[in-house]
């Protein structure tokens, strides 16, 4: 819960309204692109992926790292001068992002191959999707550039997250 509390407040220290009307935004970035993830299970090491679009195709590869997530590690008082902490730990999965400059926020036809540390092909999928738009910085931040997130399932299949 405290957790919580902090987060929450972080975040509005980050974005908060202004007097006057004004909003402050962080300065985080987002970059055009397409995300990876990797379900356990997949010795993946390193992914491909090809977009086509306006009739021509690029690569861009997708180094891949462990996937983390974050472990409560407790508090040391319950006060309101009590001390909490969390730590991270390797989920089994693995996750990457290749930047892709100019992705249009329009359908196109993606193939991923994600490949293991050897370069054999673990999974290879063509999925057609519609890369979004978001806020990193919260509502009336402005937007980031678009991005795209696929995700490869245990069994190799290819799916936009």
């Amino acid at each position: 819960m405290r957790r919580a509390v902090v987060s929450f407040c972080l975040l509005l220290t980050g974005c908060a309204a202004m007097p006057g009307g004004t909003t402050e935004c962080t300065m985080i970035g987002m970059p055009s692109g397409i995300g990876v993830d990797v379900a356990r299970g997949l010795a993946a090491h390193a992914a491909e992926v090809e977009v086509c679009r306006d009739g021509r195709c690029e690569t861009f590869r997708v180094d891949l790292r462990p996937a983390t997530e974050a472990v409560d590690e407790g508090c040391d008082d319950t006060g309101p001068d009590g001390v909490c902490s969390a730590g991270v730990r390797e989920t089994g999965e693995t996750t990457g992002f290749a930047p892709v400059p100019d992705l249009p926020d329009r359908p196109l036809q993606v193939t991923l191959t994600v490949s293991d540390r050897a370069g054999g092909s673990l999974a290879t999928g063509t999925v057609r999707a519609t890369p979004q738009w978001g806020s990193p910085n919260g509502p009336g931040c402005g937007a980031g550039g678009p991005q795209l997130q696929l995700r490869v399932s245990g069994d190799g299949t290819v799916s936009v997250r």
